[in-house]
C-alpha cells in the first residue's frame, strides 16, 4: 500500500534497510533487500581484520599456507589454490564474482571450491560476520551440564584436563626469569651444564657403583615421581617460551594420561604460524631443558657419589636421558618427529606414511608400479616406525620391571597409605591400556557392524529405499522410470572405506561408480613422476563419482580417497550396463551421458562434480554456428557465457581484430555477473560449436553449490601442536 507506514517491527526494519543502499541496482524496498541479504551468491565474504596468514614453501611441491583467527586460537591449513580463493574475500566481491575471478586466473569454473571455502571460514570464524552454531546452542539450551559435571565426563572421554590461562603464567616465567636465557652467555653456561652433565653420567655409568636393581624405600620412589613432573613441567615451560619469545600465544596447557603416564603438556598449536626454524627452535626447547636438569643432576652424582641423594638422583637421571632419547627420536610422533618433519618440509610425515604402507604400497608392489623416492622414503619411514614403536613398548616394560619393580613391592608392603599409593598409579597405568583395548574393540565393532550392513541392506527394504533415493536425486537420473531405478537400488552394495583407504585409483579401469551415503572423500590428481598430489575437490554424502569413466570406459582421471571412515553405496559395471540397455524406452538417457561427457572435457569445467555438470547442461544449450555468423554484437547487453568445443571466433573491436580464440577457449564471462554491453563483437571464423550458458542458470549453480557444503577435514590443521 503505497504511502502506508509499517509501525513497530516491520516498520524499523523497513527503514533500516531501506537507509542502505542496494548494491545490486535493481532490488529494493524490504523483501527485495531481505532477498540479497539471503542470497548467498551475492554475499560479499570478507576476512577479519585480525586474521593473519602465512605462506610456507616447500622443496617437495607440498607447500601450503596456514590462516590463523587470532581470536579463538583456530587455525586452517590451505592449499595455494584455496589461498588466492581467500584472498579475494575483501568484501568488494560477491561469491558470483569471486567464481568468475577464478575462472579468469585458473581457467576453471570452481563452483564447489569457491562454496566449500567461504562455508569453513565461516564456520571457522575468519570471516568478519560472527559465526553462530544454532545447532550446538540449540543442544546447550536443552541439555545444560553443572561445570564441575561436565569437566569430569570430559576428562574420562579424553583422560586430559584443560587449563586456558595457561598463557598468563608462561609470559610471567618469561617476562621475569626466563627471558635471560636467551642471552648467548646464559646460553652458553646451561649449554656446558647440559654437555657436562652428559659426559658425567657416562663416567658415571662405567664406574659401575651405582645399580638400577638397588632397592628403594617408598618414599625414595615417591620423591623420584615428584622430580619426573618437575622435570616434565620443566620441559614444557621450554617449548612454551620460545612460542612467547617470538610473540605467539599458548593456547592451553593441563593435565593428561599419556601411554600409561600422568604428564603435563603444552598446546603450542600457535607455533604452526612461525618459521620453519622457529618452530624446530621450539620443538627442540623442551629436549634442551630437560637435558640441562639432567645433566645438573648427573654432575651432582659424579661431584658426591657417596651422598644420600646420589643413587635416587642416578635413577632420575637414568629415567631422564632415556626419555630424552626417545623424545628425539623422530619415529614416535614427539618433539624428534616434529623437528624431522619440518627439516625435511614433509608436514604430514607418519600419518602419511602409515596411509601409504596400508593402502597404496601393496597394490604399487602387486602391479610392479615404479615407486618414486618420496614414497620409497615413506615406506621406509613407516616401516622403522612401526619397529620402534613395538621396541618402546618393549624398553618401557623392562624399565618397569627393574627400575620399579622392587619398588612396587615396598610400596605393597609398606602400610595402607603406600598401597593406596600404588592401587592408584596402577589404575593410571592400566587406564590407557583399559582404553585401547576398549578402541580396539570399537573398531573390530565397526568393521563387523559394517560388514553386518552389507548383509542386511541384501535382506531389507529401507536399504534400497535409502539407496533409491540417493541415485533418484541425482541430476543424471532424473529420467529414471520408478521401477528401473528400483530395481538398480536392489543390485546396489554398501561399501566401508577407512580414513585414507582409497576408493579408485586415478589411471584405473572404470569397474562401477559410487555414491556417499556417510563422510567425506577428496578427489585428487596425482603426479606420476613426483608422488605429489593436487587436491580437486571434496565429496560429501548425497554426491556422485565414477559414472563418466563407467558409461565412457576409460581410464579414472583422479584417485578418490576417504578423508573419515566413510559409506558408499557401489553400482558395478554389470549393473550399470544393464541400466543402459533398460533405458532405451528414454532415448534421453544416453545422449544427456555423452553430452554431460563432453562438457568435462572443456577445461573451464574440467573440475566439476557429474552433478554439476548435469545442472549446467540442465540450464545451458550446445549451439552450432557457420563460418562468418555473429555470435555477440559489440554493444549488446550481454546475458550468457560461451565455451568453444570446436572451431574458431574472431574477436573483432570497433571493427579490427584483436584476437582468434580456439577450442577450449571461453568469452562472455563479464554477463555472467551485469547487464553492461559488449565490449567487443564475435564472430565464427569456421563451423563453430559452442556451449552457451545464461546467467540464470550460473546463479542457480552457485545456490545449488552452497546447499552441498562439507565441513572438509582436509582444511583443518596438519598437525595439532601439542607437547
Amino acid at each position: 500500500m503505497t504511502g502506508v507506514r509499517l509501525r513497530g517491527v516491520w516498520g524499523r526494519l523497513a527503514q533500516e534497510i531501506e537507509a542502505r543502499p542496494s548494491s545490486d541496482g535493481h532490488r529494493s524496498g524490504v523483501w527485495g533487500r531481505l532477498a540479497t541479504l539471503v542470497d548467498v551468491q551475492e554475499f560479499r565474504p570478507r576476512l577479519a581484520a585480525d586474521v593473519e596468514i602465512r605462506e610456507f614453501t616447500h622443496r617437495w611441491g607440498t607447500d601450503y599456507a596456514m590462516i590463523a583467527n587470532p581470536r579463538d586460537l583456530v587455525y586452517y591449513r590451505l592449499t595455494p589454490e584455496e589461498l588466492e580463493v581467500a584472498r579475494l574475500m575483501d568484501g568488494t566481491r560477491t561469491v558470483k564474482e569471486i567464481v568468475v575471478d577464478r575462472l579468469k586466473g585458473s581457467g576453471g569454473l570452481e563452483l564447489s571450491s569457491v562454496a566449500d571455502l567461504v562455508y569453513e571460514l565461516s564456520f571457522g570464524n575468519f570471516l568478519d560476520r560472527p559465526f553462530v552454531d544454532v545447532d550446538a546452542a540449540v543442544q546447550r539450551a536443552l541439555h545444560p551440564a553443572p561445570g564441575a559435571r561436565q569437566r569430569a565426563g570430559r576428562f574420562f572421554k579424553t583422560l586430559r584436563l584443560d587449563w586456558k590461562g595457561a598463557d598468563r603464567l608462561v609470559r610471567w616465567f618469561y617476562r621475569y626469569l626466563l627471558r635471560w636465557f636467551f642471552l648467548k652467555p646464559v646460553l652458553l653456561i646451561v649449554g656446558v651444564v647440559s654437555v657436562g652433565g652428559f659426559l658425567a653420567f657416562l663416567s658415571i655409568v662405567r664406574s659401575g657403583d651405582f645399580s638400577l636393581t638397588a632397592e628403594s624405600a617408598a618414599s625414595g620412589f615417591l620423591i623420584l615421581m615428584g622430580l619426573n613432573y618437575v622435570l616434565t613441567f620443566i620441559h614444557e615451560l621450554g617449548h612454551a617460551v620460545v612460542l612467547t619469545h617470538h610473540g605467539r600465544r599458548v593456547k592451553s596447557a593441563g593435565f593428561m594420561i599419556y601411554f600409561g603416564s600422568p604428564a603435563f603438556f603444552v598446546e603450542s598449536s600457535d607455533g604452526l604460524m612461525l618459521d620453519r626454524g622457529q618452530r624446530i627452535a621450539g620443538a627442540f626447547a623442551g629436549p634442551y631443558a630437560e637435558s640441562v636438569v639432567s645433566g645438573a643432576a648427573a654432575l651432582l652424582v659424579w661431584l658426591f657419589p657417596e651422598a644420600p641423594f646420589s643413587p635416587l638422583l642416578y635413577k632420575f637421571a637414568v629415567l631422564n636421558y632415556l626419555v630424552l632419547f626417545m623424545n628425539l627420536i623422530p619415529l614416535l610422533e614427539l618433539d624428534g618427529y616434529w623437528i624431522l618433519s619440518d627439516f625435511i618440509q614433509v608436514p604430514d610425515l607418519r600419518p602419511r606414511s602409515l596411509s601409504f604402507i596400508r593402502h597404496d604400497l601393496w597394490h604399487k608392489l602387486r602391479k610392479r608400479v615404479h615407486l618414486s623416492r618420496q614414497e620409497v622414503g615413506l615406506a621406509l619411514y613407516g616401516f622403522l616406525g612401526v619397529a620402534f614403536t613395538i621396541f618402546s613398548l618393549a624398553t618401557a616394560g623392562f624399565f618397569w620391571k627393574n627400575v620399579f619393580g622392587g619398588l612396587l613391592l615396598s610400596l605393597w608392603n609398606g602400610g595402607t597409605i603406600p598401597r593406596l599409593v600404588l592401587i592408584l598409579l596402577v589404575l593410571v597405568v592400566l587406564g590407557p591400556i583399559v582404553r585401547g583395548l576398549i578402541n580396539l574393540a570399537r573398531a573390530v565393532s565397526r568393521r563387523l557392524r559394517a560388514l553386518s550392513q552389507r548383509v542386511r541392506f541384501r535382506l531389507e527394504r529401507k536399504w534400497r529405499v535409502e539407496a533409491a533415493g540417493l541415485i533418484d536425486a541425482l541430476p543424471l537420473f532424473d529420467d529414471v522410470p520408478e521401477e528401473i531405478l528400483s530395481d538398480l537400488a536392489g543390485r546396489v552394495a554398501l561399501r566401508t572405506f577407512g580414513r585414507g583407504q582409497p576408493v579408485v585409483r586415478q589411471g584405473e579401469r572404470a569397474q562401477a561408480f559410487y555414491v556417499v551415503r556417510r563422510g567425506t572423500l577428496q578427489v585428487v590428481e596425482e603426479d606420476v613422476a613426483t608422488g605429489n598430489e593436487r587436491a580437486l575437490r571434496v565429496l560429501g554424502p548425497g554426491e556422485s563419482f565414477g559414472e563418466l569413466g563407467l558409461a565412457e570406459a576409460v581410464p579414472r582421471s583422479a584417485t578418490v580417497r576417504a578423508l573419515e571412515e566413510s559409506e558408499l553405496f557401489e553400482i558395478d559395471k554389470g549393473t550399470f550396463d544393464r541400466l543402459l540397455s533398460d533405458m532405451a524406452e528414454v532415448p534421453e538417457f544416453a545422449p544427456t551421458l555423452q553430452s554431460i561427457a563432453e562438457l568435462r572435457e572443456l577445461p573451464c569445467l574440467s573440475h566439476l562434480e557429474t552433478d554439476e555438470l548435469a545442472r549446467v547442461l540442465e540450464h545451458g544449450a550446445w549451439q552450432r554456428y557457420p563460418p562468418g555468423a555473429t555470435i555477440v554484437d559489440q554493444g549488446e547487453v550481454g546475458d550468457a557465457f560461451y565455451v568453444i568445443r570446436a572451431g574458431q571466433v574472431e574477436v573483432v573491436e570497433d571493427g579490427k581484430p584483436v584476437a582468434t580464440l580456439g577450442p577450449g577457449a571461453y568469452f562472455g564471462e563479464i554477463a555472467l555477473l551485469l547487464d553492461v554491453p559488449r565490449t567487443a563483437a564475435v564472430v565464427a571464423r569456421t563451423p563453430l560449436r559452442v556451449y552457451r550458458l545464461d546467467r540464470q542458470g550460473f546463479d542457480e549453480l552457485v545456490r545449488d553449490a552452497f546447499t552441498r557444503g562439507t565441513l572438509n577435514p582436509h582444511i583443518s590443521p596438519d598437525r595439532t601442536w601439542q607437547h
